[in-house]
């Protein structure tokens, strides 16, 4: 489905669960209430109600503190963020405190010297895979 349509949902859905009525009216005078920029449009909110537009992220950040809801879950749906968070979840899983201060250290290098690091471990990837 389109990704504006789900955005739509999930904004209207945000904003019943919050006691607001999901209209642009509504949705402009919370959403500039709480804005420091230059204000939205009812046309704009209008947009981001009825699957025409999806706010850039400094703005569902916005939405996302005012409606009470995780930003990227408003943005992509709850099923991304529990993909991240199984992903997150398998990668730290199987690391153990020496392989996760390794880590620590690698991202502490400069830019070179992770170059010259990835390049030693490519090599006998390489060489293990061999034998």
């Amino acid at each position: 489905m389109n990704e504006k349509i789900e955005f739509t949902k999930r904004l209207r859905a945000a904003m019943t669960r919050a006691g607001y009525v999901a209209s642009p009216s509504v949705l402009e005078h919370e959403f500039n209430l709480r804005w420091p920029g230059k204000s939205i449009s009812n046309q704009a909110a209008w947009g981001w109600l009825n699957n025409r537009s999806i706010p850039m992220q400094d703005k569902m950040q916005v939405l996302a503190e005012w409606l009470k809801v995780e930003p990227e879950v408003l943005r992509f749906g709850e099923s991304v963020r529990k993909a991240v968070q199984s992903h997150k979840q398998l990668w730290q899983s199987g690391l153990g405190f020496q392989e996760r201060e390794t880590l620590e250290e690698f991202l502490a290098l400069s830019a070179p010297n992770r170059k010259v690091v990835r390049e030693v471990i490519a090599a006998f990837t390489k060489a293990e895979r061999a034998d």
